[in-house]
């Protein structure tokens, strides 16, 4: 069973987050800069929420607020799904399905390690067919 500790392995990335107190507009700035749609929101070594691209678009831009007078605080998704190293690929991929998200941090040890996007288990899931399909027409050639 393949697990979210494969995909860590393979490619860790940097964690990126702002504090609750950071301006929408400087969160944005930060997500653009790291060419990322999403920022965990926390306050020292405490995950308090998560910051995304549909936050913005639905807490922000749709209620005409402004980004730069709005804490993330006041529009961060608080209720979060967080998953362990040991969460298989499947499961995330469940979560992810059954409650709209495109976002899993993960948690070890009481500790953000890492945060993996509904991109990350695509790739992962494709890369693993192809080295299955490889393994398989290597098997058969053989």
């Amino acid at each position: 069973m393949k697990t979210v500790n494969n995909i860590v392995q393979n490619n860790f990335k940097s964690i990126f987050s702002v504090s609750p107190e950071t301006s929408v507009l400087d969160a944005l700035q930060v997500m653009m800069d790291k060419n990322i749609s999403a920022l965990l929101v926390m306050d020292g070594t405490k995950l308090n929420g998560i910051f995304t691209e549909r936050d913005y678009a639905r807490k922000i831009i749709l209620v005409g607020k402004s980004s730069k007078a709005t804490k993330i605080k006041e529009v961060m998704s608080e209720k979060l799904v967080t998953i362990e190293l040991g969460t298989s690929i499947d499961h995330c991929m469940q979560i992810m399905t059954e409650r709209r998200i495109r976002h899993l941090p993960i948690i070890e040890n009481g500790l953000v390690i890492g945060i993996i996007s509904i991109g990350d288990l695509v790739k992962f899931v494709i890369e693993d067919q192809q080295q299955t399909i490889e393994q398989l027409q290597n098997y058969i050639s053989s």
